[in-house]
This record gives C-alpha cells, sequence and structure tokens, in this order.
C-alpha cells in the first residue's frame, strides 16, 4: 500500500520550475529564473503552492545527486545547491534526485531502459529490472564538443531544426549501440519535437516527472509493478 499522505512532486527545469500535489489536476509552474538558487527555488515554490495540502516533497533537479544530496552546482542555475537543507526550507520530510532519474521512474515499465531527455541540457538514466543508475552522457565528446552541446535548446537554436534532429536521432542510436537497452524513453521540453521515433523508442508523457515523484515515496514492491531501488541518486 502506498504511504498515506499527498506527495507535492517538484521538477526543476531550465525553463520553469513545475509542481503537482498528489491527487490534484492542475498543474502550477513559475518560469526559472536565470540564475535560481536553492533558496529562492523553495520560496517560490511555497508561494506557487499556497492552498495545496501535502504531507512529504520531491524534487528533481538537474544537477548530479548522490544518496540523496546535490553534489554539483547546477549548470544552467544559479549556486547553493550543494549542502543546502531542502527539507527543512520545506517544513516537511523531502526526496531530492536528479531531475532526469525522477521522469525515468514516472516512464518506467520494466525491463532495461534508456532515458533521455532534452532541454535546457541533455539528461540521462537507466532503470534495469528496477534499479535506477543516474548518468551524465551529456557531457561526452560528440562531433566537436558534446553530445548536449548538439542536442540541448541552444542546440536546436543553432543548429536548425532538421540538423537538430538529424543530431538526437544519431545520439539515441549511438547510446543504443553502447548500452543496448530493452526500450529508450525519450522526455524534456524538445522532445515533442522529433516527430516519428525509431523503433523500440517512445516519448514519454507530460506528467511523468511528477509521477516519478509520487513513485518515491511508495513502497518498493507493490504487486504488479516493478520494485524500485537507487545507486547513485
Amino acid at each position: 500500500m502506498p504511504r498515506r499522505g499527498r506527495t507535492l512532486a517538484v521538477d526543476v527545469g531550465g525553463t520553469h520550475v513545475k509542481a503537482l500535489v498528489e491527487g490534484a489536476d492542475e498543474r502550477r509552474r513559475f518560469k526559472t529564473p536565470r540564475r535560481l538558487t536553492a533558496e529562492d527555488m523553495v520560496a517560490r515554490t511555497l508561494e506557487l503552492v499556497d492552498g495545496w495540502r501535502f504531507d512529504r516533497v520531491s524534487i528533481g533537479v538537474p544537477a548530479q545527486v548522490v544518496h540523496g544530496r546535490v553534489v554539483h552546482e547546477p549548470v544552467n542555475l544559479g549556486r547553493g545547491w550543494i549542502g543546502f537543507d531542502y527539507g527543512r526550507a520545506f517544513g516537511k520530510p523531502t526526496k531530492v534526485v536528479n531531475d532526469a532519474v525522477m521522469q525515468a521512474i514516472g516512464g518506467y515499465d520494466g525491463g532495461k531502459m534508456l532515458f533521455l531527455g532534452f532541454g535546457t541540457g541533455l539528461g540521462s538514466a537507466m532503470i534495469v529490472d528496477g534499479l535506477v543508475e543516474a548518468l551524465e552522457l551529456g557531457h561526452l565528446p560528440f562531433r566537436r564538443a558534446t553530445f548536449e552541446d548538439y542536442v540541448n535548446r541552444e542546440g536546436r537554436k543553432r543548429l536548425g531544426r532538421k540538423r537538430w534532429r538529424a543530431a538526437v536521432l544519431e545520439t539515441v542510436d549511438l547510446f543504443r549501440q553502447a548500452l543496448q537497452p530493452d526500450s529508450i524513453l525519450l522526455g524534456g521540453g524538445l522532445a515533442d519535437d522529433l516527430g516519428a521515433c525509431p523503433a523500440n523508442v517512445t516519448l514519454g508523457g507530460n506528467d511523468d516527472a511528477f509521477t516519478g515523484g509520487f513513485k518515491l515515496w511508495q513502497p518498493r514492491a507493490r504487486r504488479g509493478q516493478p520494485a524500485l531501488g537507487y545507486r547513485s541518486s
């Protein structure tokens, strides 16, 4: 059985910070300031969700997270995310994971799945038979720069849609060959711009990050669902 009470899921993105409380239909969001800090994120999120009742919080942040702690400052946000006490700031029990991990968990349906999120950066995570592993594939060398430089929002602006889509499909194919997943799930704000997907590649839903945030507080062995465990996140 799921734990009693309701979870607030917060998805911190490079363009928007989005929030949804378990059981509600209305998603709320605010535009991400260029140098958003962890303290400002919490303050603005609490203003955003005023009137919602919740008992715990899940946060997905675009940064490396190890054992529930942010260990590197986000590349595209402000500073102050490392060592910040999120639970104390929210005043509720709080779990923090990488944003790609949260989206991957929300869209996971078993087997060996690779998640790639295209937006301000390139998020990545792998889930193998319920075991979640955060990845940092976006910073690997690709062509004359990194994968992230070619497939993120700035890459799309620079290359144009046709060349950007070709770079994304090449990225997906290279990671498929290297990691041999059963399936690949694509997410992030740019995923819908891809159009038709190759075989065994699917587009995630808009609510995958929220679903993943809710799942973080559920027992790991639910009837008919994969048990989720965590290594680096």
